[in-house]
């Protein structure tokens, strides 16, 4: 069972949020916060699987409370906003979010964002993964040199993961590209992540398109 918080500071939309994921047979909404720092204060009490906040909350936006919560490892975290490519939706990828989904997004694709979250991969809406990406990657500043080095410390092959995963493509995308077992390419993306000093799939996509791999 994946154990869900659940995070909006509009009620309607939160209580819509809490029946669809407790809709699913196999999620659970453990508890529900009406600001970032609830937020916080749950996956600190409950430990859940997934965090689900909206990126706009009073108290604590869903920025800081994204940072506290992957800091402290309480939990991994999807963001929930509206598309406009704000320093909002920067902050949160770069807090550490390990997916991002629009709330216009239907019932079926927040489950399946949980869901994917929830098993250790990163999720960006698919409609918007490219240009979410490309658009921070322009504005973002360039990476340190400690991380410039660290990439060129990667086998070859991993740099191929990496390049793929700044494309926004997922674990079953890259195996089908690489011609690799899906396995395979999930040990790629856990090694890079390590090498790497990262958090979240979409961190090393980030990084991917500040150094311009291909």
């Amino acid at each position: 069972m994946i154990r869900v918080v659940v995070a909006d500071d509009q009620q309607a939309v939160r209580a819509g949020l809490v029946l669809i994921l407790d809709g699913a047979p196999d999620v659970e909404v453990v508890g529900q916060a009406a600001d970032g720092e609830e937020a916080v204060a749950l996956c600190r009490e409950l430990a859940p699987d997934v965090a689900v906040l909206d990126v706009r909350m009073p108290r604590l936006d869903g920025i800081s409370a994204t940072r506290e919560i992957v800091a402290a490892d309480l939990a991994d975290v999807l963001v929930l906003t509206t598309f406009d490519l704000d320093d909002y939706v920067f902050g949160a990828l770069r807090a550490g979010a390990a997916g991002f989904l629009l709330k216009d997004t239907d019932a079926d694709g927040l489950v399946d964002a949980v869901r994917t979250v929830a098993r250790g991969d990163g999720f960006i809406a698919p409609a918007v993964t490219r240009r979410l990406i490309k658009a921070f990657a322009a504005t973002a500043p360039d990476p340190p040199d400690a991380l410039r080095t660290a990439v060129a410390e990667l086998t070859p092959r991993e740099r191929e993961v990496l390049a793929c995963l700044g494309q926004g493509l997922s674990n079953q995308q890259i195996a089908k590209r690489l011609d690799l077992a899906e396995s395979t390419t999930k040990t790629h993306v856990s090694r890079i992540l390590t090498k790497l000093g990262l958090r979240t799939r979409v961190q090393a996509a980030l990084v991917a398109q500040d150094l311009n791999l291909r």
